[in-house]
């Protein structure tokens, strides 16, 4: 993330007016600082990434009589480039979000909503709802469940209450690594992208049904492509990486 967007978010979400001006300055500083030591991570996770794909891809291409070693240093690889990808992905999440902790109101409103159910996880810190996709959705389907389009509703109901109508909604589906197969799903959805796009906006066309205005919304797919979580060797997949993200972010003006 470059200097221009880190600006541009502490332009959207910096302190409110009604602080004094030295606690606006200190909370941007703050801020500032947060925005500048992921960053430093960030670049050295990803050029740590970059060398280890670099070094699987060279033994890759080696052939020679102790194959097991090879084998056993390719495995161990590829499990420390997918730990590293789960970090590159939570370090930029952790950007994207840097100084939107949400008002008491809303992180009370929400922290018992997400106590409504066992696939809905809140994090205080970011704003972000995480639903998980195997109890949102069928699998390899982007209509959500009779039973969470409750919660959806639920949290529809938070977000058009007066605390509510200060913030928008970014809805950011996610899938593990495991290939689509199934003839009928890959007709509807031709890769784990589409998948992951297709079920975030399900979740926004439910919301916008239960009284959402679509100006308020955004949808995002990221596909497999940013892991919470090492998935298994061989395209084995990770549960923990098929979850639809909800972001509360202040309104755009």
């Amino acid at each position: 993330m470059g200097t221009l967007a880190c600006a541009m978010i502490l332009l959207t979400v910096g302190c409110q007016c009604s602080q004094p001006l030295e606690d606006c300055k200190a909370q941007n500083r703050i801020q500032q600082q947060r925005i500048a030591d992921l960053e430093g991570e960030l670049s050295l996770c990803n050029a740590d990434l970059q060398q280890k794909m670099q070094t699987l891809e060279s033994l890759s291409g080696q052939s020679g009589a102790d194959m097991q070693a090879k084998n056993a240093m390719i495995a161990a690889l590829e499990a420390d480039i997918e730990k590293k990808k789960a970090l590159i992905a939570k370090m930029q999440t952790q950007l994207m979000l840097a100084g939107t902790p949400l008002p008491p109101e809303m992180n009370i409103m929400l922290q018992d909503f997400a106590k409504t159910s066992d696939m809905i996880d809140f994090d205080a810190s970011t704003g972000m709802l995480k639903f998980k996709s195997d109890l949102l959705f069928n699998l390899g389907s982007d209509d959500v469940r009779e039973n969470a389009a409750e919660s959806i509703k639920t949290l529809a109901g938070i977000m058009n209450s007066a605390e509510g109508k200060q913030f928008d909604i970014v809805v950011v589906g996610h899938t593990d690594d495991v290939p689509i197969k199934k003839a009928a799903t890959l007709q509807k959805h031709p890769s784990n992208w589409h998948l992951s796009a297709h079920r975030a906006i399900g979740v926004e066309q439910l919301l916008n049904k239960d009284g959402i205005a679509p100006e308020r919304m955004a949808v995002k797919g990221y596909g497999e492509y940013r892991p919470i979580a090492p998935n298994k060797p061989n395209k084995g997949g990770n549960e923990a990486n098929r979850r639809v993200e909800i972001f509360i972010i202040p309104a755009s003006s």
